[in-house]
């Protein structure tokens, strides 16, 4: 693994680390609430997100305060692989297993920005890559009932945004008719490989054989295809399907019934550096796309994922957005794609996102 192997031996510092709440009301209508941790050492202070999206263990995390034992001289290896013998939810069970990738992922991507920035170099100098800007898409879903007014509105202001939708069986004909016409839309997720979730979406084989057709250019994202229709329906459309939710390591890429062509690749969901990276040189060794997807980050963890496509796939539809774009009418001003990314010289992170988080 070339990549890691770049970082592995970084040398980090960590003194202390200190936690801050993030909270802000949505368009789909909750508070969503994050952590930001930064980890303290040698001087420098290295930032990361915890993007649980279970509000009350985000509570519970900030009640509780810096418990865990983080503190020490480490490589960046070392301490993955401490972290990864942590339980870092101590007297909380989380309601999904996932979770537990999201706060490790909050948690190395400060260690791995800390490092770096102790070493005076940025990611992208110590892999030895370009970093490029970055074409990304704003993801929407369609309103209960579902209207175009999520697209449309946010035409209005900026016409050339490009749009991935969740697709739901309730989409009438003249919607999809209307979503047509723009001649905006990349992708359609189906919410199909979610089970027990708030955003689950029933299996539909005939919508996703319409879907298919009408859209004949689009990405078709997690259909749920353990339904034997279903798989009969895209049958002729496999190569665009691609993968999000079951994405969690190389091993589940290979476990799809539709190995893709190009897959989302969300470093939250891999937990570690390490199995993420192991995840880029797969697609890349394999002539796989890859693209990226965030979890609606309130602070540096959107710097991070957007730095991530920068390097890794500044072309592809990633699902990235800048905030503000969640907004069914987006103020104006807001970065156009492809997204200047603008690394900070040293550390894992945005020069944006040196700012206080906010």
């Amino acid at each position: 693994m070339a990549l890691y192997d770049a970082i592995a031996e970084l040398p980090l510092k960590v003194d202390s680390y200190s936690l801050e709440r993030l909270a802000r009301m949505v368009s789909s209508g909750f508070e969503r609430v994050s952590t930001v941790y930064a980890l303290e050492g040698g001087g420098e202070t290295g930032k990361g997100e915890d993007v649980t999206y279970e509000a009350p263990a985000q509570e519970a995390q900030l009640a509780a305060g810096p418990v865990l034992e983080l503190a020490g001289e480490w490589t960046f290896d070392s301490f993955s692989e401490h972290l990864g013998g942590l339980d870092t939810f101590p007297g909380y069970t989380p309601e999904q297993p996932v979770y537990r990738s999201y706060r490790r992922w909050g948690l190395e991507s400060a260690a791995l920005d800390l490092a770096l920035r102790q070493a005076g170099k940025s990611l992208h100098e110590v892999l030895g890559r370009e970093v490029q800007p970055v074409t990304f898409v704003v993801s929407s879903r369609m309103g209960e009932p579902p209207t175009l007014d999520p697209v449309t509105r946010r035409l209005a202001r900026y016409p050339d945004i490009r749009f991935k939708l969740d697709g739901t069986p309730d989409w009438s004909d003249e919607l999809i008719e209307g979503l047509v016409k723009t001649g905006a839309v990349d992708s359609i997720d189906f919410k199909g490989a979610y089970k027990g979730t708030v955003v689950d979406v029933d299996t539909d084989p005939a919508f996703y054989r319409k879907i298919a057709e009408t859209f004949p250019d689009a990405w078709l994202e997690d259909p749920d295809l353990d339904d034997e229709a279903a798989l009969k329906a895209l049958a002729p459309f496999q190569d665009r399907i691609t993968w999000d939710a079951p994405i969690h390591s190389v091993e589940d890429i290979l476990a799809r019934k539709v190995i893709p062509r190009t897959v989302n690749l969300k470093p939250s969901r891999f937990g570690s550096v390490k199995a993420l990276f192991e995840a880029y040189e797969f697609c890349e060794q394999r002539g796989m796309g890859a693209y990226g997807g965030g979890q609606y980050e309130l602070g540096v963890g959107r710097g991070h994922v957007q730095l991530l496509a920068a390097i890794f796939h500044p072309h592809a539809p990633n699902d990235i957005a800048p905030g503000g774009y969640d907004d069914l009418d987006p103020e104006p001003g807001l970065p156009h794609s492809p997204l200047d990314v603008d690394p900070a010289p040293v550390g894992f992170r945005r020069n944006s996102d040196d700012a206080p988080a906010a």
